[in-house]
């Protein structure tokens, strides 16, 4: 296959030797040894949240249905810097759609979106319908892994605009969260002769600095950022609207969460040996995050693994999907490359200029005020939940459907896409 081209692909069976060999870990577990007390999740994820989804993985999960969800859609991959990209397209039957990238992050895959694909290609409930792309970032799922060191956020956001490029869609709306909003925003600033908008649910920012520009367009956010320092956020932008614990990558005294940065962005090799050979270990590493970053009812916060906007099948849906690629050593490499290449000065700086939607959930990775947002960039769109977390396409689906319809409406009456 020559580089630009693409062809169907089909999402290959899990053979019975996968299965068996599966099963047979899961079966004969070496659990850690822990505390006597139960700390809950401060130390991490506990053994009595992480056994009962061993024991649902090893003998109730149903690999069939899993097959039959996936190949619901159209599945492709194309050849783009010499990688099998993966990637599901679903053209709308609607002459009126626009085309639309959703790009996920980790720990997570293409599955994440699963909800949305046939509500925005078919325009529902009488909403902005769209030619949906679903893409695999490279070394994640059924993406081809890359050979060679550097691809990080500038490659990832090459890669994806060049996906789009190649289907024909010279115009287009990118989603993402996660990395899969951090390589949106370069897309949104580097390739913005083709991304035509930029939608988000993680926006990053910095604080309305006292810049010539700030102190020209927006002088009273200045001066309310400015009085925030002496008098607080809470003062200043209300309660819970500042959320700040997830801003620093890889500084575990600053921040107790980024302990998993830390380590895939320093020593991925070592971590992988237990990811790729432990189904628990996988399985322990991704319902963390699983756990922590979603929204749970307070009263079952400590003693529930995952909320009940998303299911255990779900769950193992994603996990099983990096354990038959054996893919989580390559997908955690990108934090590698983004620290290594300095990549971290692409994650905020500068202002972005194609219109940008910002879907703000409630209990993502850290929250950030409107007035940062809109000074980082040309805000068009701005929606607050107090809802959802940090996956919301799993689990606030409706909501996310209905803001991107509505930003994608607005762009279309807009002439912009």
């Amino acid at each position: 296959m020559r580089e630009g081209e693409y062809e169907k692909f089909e999402v290959p069976d899990v053979t019975k030797a996968q299965i068996d060999q599966l099963q047979a870990k899961l079966n004969s577990v070496v659990w850690p040894n822990e505390l006597e007390e139960n700390y809950g999740w401060s130390y991490g994820a506990p053994t009595w949240a992480v056994k009962p989804l061993v024991e649902e993985w090893a003998h109730s999960f149903d690999w069939q249905e899993l097959k039959a969800t996936i190949n619901r859609w159209h599945h492709y991959r194309m050849k783009i810097d010499g990688l099998l990209v993966h990637f599901i397209h679903e053209p709308s039957s609607n002459p009126d759609a626009i085309p639309i990238v959703l790009l996920h992050g980790w720990p997570s895959t293409f599955y994440e979106f699963y909800k949305l694909i046939k509500p925005l290609r078919d325009g529902a409930n009488n909403g902005q319908s769209f030619h949906v792309v679903v893409p695999s970032l490279p070394g994640y799922g059924y993406s081809e892994a890359p050979k060679v060191k550097g691809y990080g956020v500038k490659k990832m956001a090459s890669i994806i605009n060049r996906l789009m490029i190649n289907l024909g869609y010279d115009k287009y709306l990118h989603h993402g969260g996660d990395w899969g909003g951090i390589i949106g925003r370069q897309i949104a600033l580097k390739h913005n002769n083709h991304c035509a908008a930029f939608h988000t649910n993680l926006p990053m920012a910095l604080p309305t600095l006292p810049t010539p520009r700030n102190l020209l367009f927006h002088p009273w956010k200045v001066i309310k950022f400015l009085l925030s320092i002496i008098l607080g956020f809470k003062l200043m932008y209300g309660k819970g609207k500042v959320n700040l614990a997830g801003a620093t990558f890889a500084n575990a005294e600053r921040n107790y969460d980024c302990g998993y940065r830390s380590i895939q962005g320093t020593k991925p090799y070592t971590l992988a040996y237990g990811l790729s050979d432990s189904p628990v270990g996988l399985l322990g590493w991704m319902l963390e995050k699983y756990h922590d970053w979603t929204c749970h009812p307070a009263e079952t916060r400590d003693t529930e693994a995952l909320p009940p906007t998303i299911s255990s099948k779900e769950f193992l849906t994603q996990v099983s999907i990096y354990w038959i690629t054996n893919t989580m050593s390559s997908s955690i490499r990108i934090y590698y490359e983004c620290l290594h290449q300095n990549e971290l000065r692409y994650l905020v700086p500068p202002r972005i200029k194609i219109p940008m939607g910002v879907s703000a959930f409630d209990h993502d990775v850290f929250k950030l005020p409107r007035d940062w947002i809109a000074t980082s960039g040309n805000l068009h769109q701005y929606t607050e939940t107090d809802c959802g977390g940090h996956f919301p396409s799993l689990e606030e689906p409706q909501i996310l459907l209905s803001d991107i319809q509505r930003f994608g409406k607005h762009l279309r009456q807009s002439h912009i896409l």
